[in-house]
């Protein structure tokens, strides 16, 4: 084991990829086992940004790799993924080559290290770059059709930070505090890189970190006026808090003990209030329905690709398939829970067809079709009332997750 400086938050960097390649893990699942021992924020920090960038360049970084190889390397071969972190390095994060061989390189203690010093040799001799946008992978393409070419230039880099704001009459004064933007009431964007943690009221809870795509659902419920709402698979929270803050009576579903801890953690620094529940959304059962749902689904996430570039590699038909089944099962028990002229949004943060406008189709409620006025400028429904986002639109502001969204009423 080297002592090299930087050499840890490599091997994690490594073990990252293999968890996401090899298992079919996300980033965040593989985070906790990879990053185990390594004690500074900055170096945990760097591990992860060398996986996110050699999985967003995957396809041209193989690229440049196959044009110095004389035989081609196993997709799956150590020193492939080695030589895509060096080169992540080098081509993404800037750092200089003798760092990149010196922490690198140990990686294939007993392996084919002349091999990978070699070809990461002859590639920074040639002085290579990347393309101005990544390369899906093939299947993605397929899947995503025309939509892919409009995606793939705001994959180029990690997405910018969103905030919701709890009281949206403030949203002009966040905006000038923490040197933002707003694209709508109750919305400010700040340039990506600074810790949420430090900045002005996070500590007072005046807001919460929530990409602008993930907003819209809650917002097409409209004001509560004290009127009740579940909202299905909700933690870690941020359409729950949105909900509470806009005067609904929040009865917040889900799972996942671990991700409710997170739920009440916000709730608790912003001051607002709902009922938490801990319990499978397939078996639980409300005592009285409820004069709104939003069921934001579980799915692939596939529109999160800016800032999860591990979905690029690790979701298939099988993937999708199972998620599609357990949307339909939601959303089945989910009309039953309005009181007659009830709210009902689905949406899921993916760009597969199948988990949004397949879904869609199927609900029985009447459409409560999406206006263009409710939504950023920039956006527009669909000719179905539907909305659609992608990370292609509004590039001028930075973009923002693919969601699906529809809106029904009983």
């Amino acid at each position: 084991m080297t002592d090299t400086a930087g050499f840890p938050a490599r091997r994690a960097a490594l073990r990252l990829m293999d968890a996401v390649l090899r298992r079919g893990e996300t980033l965040e699942q593989a985070a906790p086992g990879a990053l185990r021992g390594i004690e500074r924020s900055d170096d945990r920090a760097l591990a992860r940004a060398i996986a996110g960038e050699a999985l967003r360049w995957l396809v041209d970084l193989d690229a440049l790799i196959d044009t110095a190889t004389r035989q081609r390397l196993a997709d799956d071969a150590k020193v492939r993924t080695v030589l895509r972190l060096m080169l992540a390095q080098t081509l993404r994060l800037d750092t200089p080559p003798h760092a990149v061989v010196a922490t690198c390189l140990p990686l294939l203690d007993g392996g084919p290290r002349r091999l990978a010093h070699g070809v990461f040799s002859t590639l920074s001799k040639r002085r290579v770059t990347l393309p101005d946008a990544p390369t899906l992978p093939d299947a993605v393409h397929m899947r995503w059709g025309a939509l892919a070419d409009q995606i793939a230039p705001a994959l180029a880099a990690p997405p910018p930070l969103d905030l919701t704001l709890k009281d949206a009459a403030t949203t002009q004064e966040w905006a000038d505090r923490l040197g933002g933007i707003s694209l709508m009431p109750g919305h400010v964007r700040l340039a990506r890189g600074q810790a949420v943690e430090t900045l002005e009221g996070f500590g007072e809870g005046a807001w919460w970190v929530q990409d602008l795509a993930a907003s819209l659902p809650a917002r097409l419920l409209g004001p509560g006026k004290g009127r009740s709402v579940l909202d299905l698979c909700s933690a870690p929270g941020g359409k729950t808090l949105q909900l509470a803050a806009n005067g609904w009576r929040v009865t917040s579903l889900d799972m996942s003990a671990k991700r409710l801890e997170r739920l009440h953690e916000n709730l608790a620094r912003t001051g607002l209030v709902a009922d938490v529940i801990e319990a499978d959304a397939l078996q639980w059962q409300p005592k009285l329905p409820f004069d709104a749902v939003l069921l934001d689904a579980p799915c692939t996430a596939t529109g999160t690709c800016r800032r999860h570039p591990d979905v690029l590699h690790r979701i298939g038909p099988r993937q999708i398939a199972e998620m599609a089944e357990l949307q339909a099962k939601l959303l089945d028990r989910a009309q039953r829970w309005l009181v007659p002229g009830g709210r009902l949004v689905y949406a899921t943060c993916s760009l597969e067809e199948a988990e949004g406008e397949d879904q869609a189709a199927r609900i029985t409620l009447t459409p409560d079709l999406i206006r263009a006025e409710e939504l950023p400028r920039g956006l527009a429904p669909t000719s179905q009332g539907w909305l659609r986002t992608h990370p292609g639109l509004l590039p001028e502001a930075g973009g923002l997750d693919g969601f699906f969204i529809a809106r029904f009423v009983r």
